[in-house]
């Protein structure tokens, strides 16, 4: 399900799949793109940068299933992601699809369009699907969609007795000692913290310092062992901001390539000054922290849903 980007950054296109019959054309795109770029759909036909199989149309145009729609948008620029997603399970409501590293999964300031759900609506029937959690931007991985309004509004309220389950493997620096390990502990954000999103284990001796602890729990099992790195496999009990990435530097075995917790942030604090080269990159071990939902349990209708996924990236690491 790829979705092609203009190698030019100033004439950026994008491509749409249609999959029902539509009024025309303008109805389509008004419903598709930004408040801003709704704003100059009169314009982009008029310069002939809205085509229907590559012909250039009117805005009245009548749309047909299997026609392919394509806007240039002159200016506008996006951050080059992997666009590669894929569905993994589906029912009349609900889809799981894997999302890759570096795809957010929503609107971000670098991106309004290569996004995870922008991309489920360009190319599949649901141009009104909703995710129904979040991974962070490098966290690669399953993920769970609403495909209607209808879908979301039932399933969002009951998503703690929707999803039973939640599994992660992570690749990290070092060999712990044990094979399996639980941690349970507060988490909490920091008021001296020189990075202001980072997330700490409370230490209960200076608990001035954390203003709004939460309790966390995670189980952690060792999956592999590939020298200095470790594939450990991460089930969460509770679902705190930033919690298998806290827990695991906190026992001492930060996720390769995370920025925040590996390395003492030195290069989340560098990111912020100048881009980060490929030397910065060779220390981090990735150019991406190394974590992925890897399984997702579901309960729908007191039957359970098993959904696994498995990037080549994550199957091996032989980086030293």
């Amino acid at each position: 399900m790829a979705e092609s980007l203009s190698v030019d950054p100033s004439n950026f296109r994008l491509c749409f799949d249609v999959l029902s019959a539509e009024f025309s054309v303008s109805d389509f795109l008004y419903s598709r793109l930004a408040t801003n770029h709704q704003q100059q759909l009169d314009t982009l036909f008029e310069q002939g940068l809205i085509r229907v199989d590559g012909e250039c149309v009117t805005s009245t145009h009548k749309l047909q299933p299997g026609q392919k729609v394509e806007v240039t948008l002159p200016d506008h620029q996006e951050e080059p992601v992997d666009t590669q997603w894929y569905k993994l399970w589906e029912n009349d409501e609900l889809m799981a699809v894997h999302k890759p590293h570096l795809l957010p999964v929503s609107r971000t300031t670098r991106n309004l369009y290569n996004t995870l759900i922008s991309l489920i609506r360009r190319q599949t029937p649901y141009a009104t699907a909703h995710l129904l959690h979040r991974l962070d931007a490098e966290t690669s991985g399953i993920v769970l969609i609403a495909k209607t309004v209808a879908a979301d509004k039932k399933w969002k309220p009951q998503l703690g007795h929707l999803i039973t389950r939640k599994v992660y493997q992570a690749w990290v620096f070092g060999n712990p000692k044990w094979d399996k390990k639980i941690l349970d502990c507060e988490l909490s954000e920091k008021n001296d913290s020189p990075i202001r999103s980072q997330v700490y284990v409370v230490d209960q001796d200076r608990s001035e310092l954390y203003p709004k602890p939460k309790h966390s729990k995670t189980a952690f099992r060792v999956l592999q062992r590939e020298g200095s790195r470790s594939l450990i496999e991460c089930e969460l009990y509770t679902g705190r901001k930033h919690q298998i990435r806290v827990h695991l530097a906190h026992l001492g075995y930060p996720i390769i390539g995370d920025k925040i917790y590996a390395l003492s942030g030195q290069f989340y604090l560098k990111r912020l000054k100048a881009a980060l080269q490929s030397d910065d990159f060779d220390q981090l071990g990735s150019e991406y922290h190394l974590l992925e939902a890897s399984r997702l349990e579901l309960n729908i209708d007191d039957e359970k849903v098993e959904i696994e996924t498995f990037s080549p990236e994550m199957l091996s690491y032989s980086k030293e």
